[in-house]
């Protein structure tokens, strides 16, 4: 029986990430590889994603240990390198909502508690884990296991897939590196024949409709597909449905492919509109691009993703339901008001101006930490300041045990005065 999952669960998420490692470094050949007393490298960049045992590869090849974050920085990536975000001021990375009213910022404030408790209660296991998947394999190579805490805080550089145009202006230390688009091509390639004949010859305009992997064919029921058909049929734009299988009797403006040129096709001026799952790699090629969007966001940061965007002014957020007219009529909205269209636009010019691509920052901070032996220079002081100093904890014990010494002594030299007092009325 199949049993459902909350993705939204960071709890949950949590230990299928640890086992994910564990069965991954038990392969044999991963096993041969590990083991290998010839293979040597400069430098280890390791994935980031909810588990921290991948550190163990950096102590494995005696090198340093970059971190890397496919999402935006959230309060556990920086946790690794700094410390943790202010959860006043940010919104947790799985939160549906983006808002900063007071019982927001006390869910934000409960998540962060949540699963930094949930961390610590396991750190034993991801301890005694850590030391059964790589103790062997780095004393074959005569050197001793560093204690897990040691390895995994010991990054010179996290490379975030990030870009503050589509994120928040946070403050970051020196080694959290934006590199959101290294995966763009420096030029735009042209679409297929087929396709650019299908763009070049709609006079309206192009509606591109795609939900990334998330949704298949056969997630969508008969009837849904055919009242989405339906309702893009009541527009005069032409429609592009990244879908895996054909519909039959699709109306003239829509079209089905089951693969489509992403970034080709939003690059192209004929493109108007984007409706998206929110993912991060398509949020970003929509930056690029400078077009509208409609979020359908449907688990962990896309509901984050989607719910920027339209804080930031061209986006229209739809929950996934079988009732399409909310997705009509953000349709309208975007295409009728020209604003989403130029805050696009004016978002598209701050996320191109940059001083080198991301794909070169990214090459040229891995060659920085390789020539500098780890880039310590780079590395925040906060992450090795315990908890109760960056709160002034310990300033705050000795100010109150002072404050109270002062009252004590105050305190008994005003009874002492009172007593002395007394005793002289009585003399006289």
């Amino acid at each position: 029986m199949d049993k459902e999952i909350n993705l939204q669960d960071q709890n949950v998420i949590i230990p299928i990430m640890d086992n994910f490692w564990e069965c991954t470094l038990k392969k044999e050949a991963l096993q041969r590889f590990l083991y290998d007393q010839n293979e040597k490298f400069d430098a280890v960049v390791v994935e980031w994603l909810y588990s921290e045992l991948g550190s163990g590869f950096a102590t494995v090849f005696n090198c340093p240990l970059i971190w890397s974050s496919s999402m935006d920085p959230s309060t556990f990536v920086l946790s690794l390198i700094d410390e943790h975000l202010n959860p006043a001021y940010t919104v947790h990375h799985m939160s549906k909502d983006y808002s900063f009213s007071f019982l927001d910022r006390v869910y934000q404030l409960w998540s962060v508690a949540r699963v930094r408790y949930y961390k610590w209660a396991n750190s034993n296991n991801e301890n005694e884990l850590f030391k059964q998947l790589y103790g062997p394999i780095v004393a074959k190579k005569s050197r001793e296991l560093p204690e897990f805490d040691e390895v995994k805080y010991n990054a010179s550089l996290m490379l975030g897939n990030s870009n503050i145009v589509a994120g928040d202006g946070i403050a970051l230390p020196q080694n959290y590196k934006h590199i959101g688009g290294y995966h763009f091509k420096e030029e735009i390639e042209p679409l297929p024949k087929d396709m650019k004949e299908i763009v070049e010859n709609a006079p309206h305009g192009v509606i591109y409709f795609s939900m990334g992997s998330n949704l298949k064919s056969s997630n969508i029921p008969d009837k849904l597909k055919r009242e989405l058909l339906d309702m893009f049929s009541e527009f005069k734009e032409t429609v592009i449905w990244k879908l895996e299988k054909t519909i039959p009797d699709l109306p003239k403006n829509v079209h089905i492919s089951p693969w489509v040129p992403q970034q080709s096709l939003l690059a192209h001026p004929k493109c108007v509109l984007f409706i998206t799952h929110g993912g991060y790699l398509s949020l970003l090629e929509t930056l690029r691009a400078g077009k509208p969007i409609i979020g359908i966001p449907f688990f962990a940061d896309q509901y984050l993703n989607v719910n920027r965007a339209v804080a930031k002014g061209f986006a229209k957020r739809v929950d996934f339901d079988e009732n399409v007219i909310p997705l009509k009529e953000a349709i309208k909205e975007i295409l009728e008001n020209p604003s989403y269209q130029q805050r696009a636009k004016e978002l598209s010019v701050q996320f191109n101006d940059r001083i080198v691509p991301p794909g070169k920052e990214l090459v040229y901070w891995i060659e920085h930490v390789i020539k500098t032996n780890g880039a310590p220079h780079l590395r925040s002081a906060a992450l090795h300041v315990s908890w109760y100093k960056k709160m002034y904890l310990d300033l705050l014990s000795v100010t109150v045990i002072a404050l109270m010494m002062i009252f004590v002594i105050i305190k008994y030299l005003f009874t002492f005065m009172q007593v002395d007092t007394h005793q002289k009325k009585k003399v006289h």
